[in-house]
């Protein structure tokens, strides 16, 4: 199982280079991605996913707060991220909260 420090430092990265289909690959082929807060999906499948980051790639990166998915965007938002794995350590689930 990866860590969620290894996903934020993935996200930073596709942030700075615009690399999204790289992130989506960390992503289970039958994933789902919410977000609550804000009117975007829920994305079904890592196809859908990477159109999603694709079509509105995010332009700020995160720090990760804590150990419990607690982040802080770079303009100082902040928000929760939960994340569950498949075995193979790919995201089966990524829920983000906005406060």
């Amino acid at each position: 199982m990866t860590s969620l420090a290894d996903h934020v430092a993935a996200f930073n990265h596709a942030v700075t280079t615009g690399d999204w289909e790289t992130f989506a690959d960390r992503f289970a082929a039958d994933a789902r991605m919410t977000f609550v807060g804000v009117p975007a999906g829920p994305f079904e499948g890592r196809r859908a996913i990477a159109a999603a980051y694709a079509a509105n790639p995010p332009t700020e990166t995160m720090t990760l707060l804590d150990d419990t998915g607690r982040f802080q965007w770079a303009d100082g938002g902040t928000g929760l991220m939960e994340l569950g794995w498949t075995a193979d350590g790919h995201v089966q689930q990524l829920i983000v909260t906005f406060d």
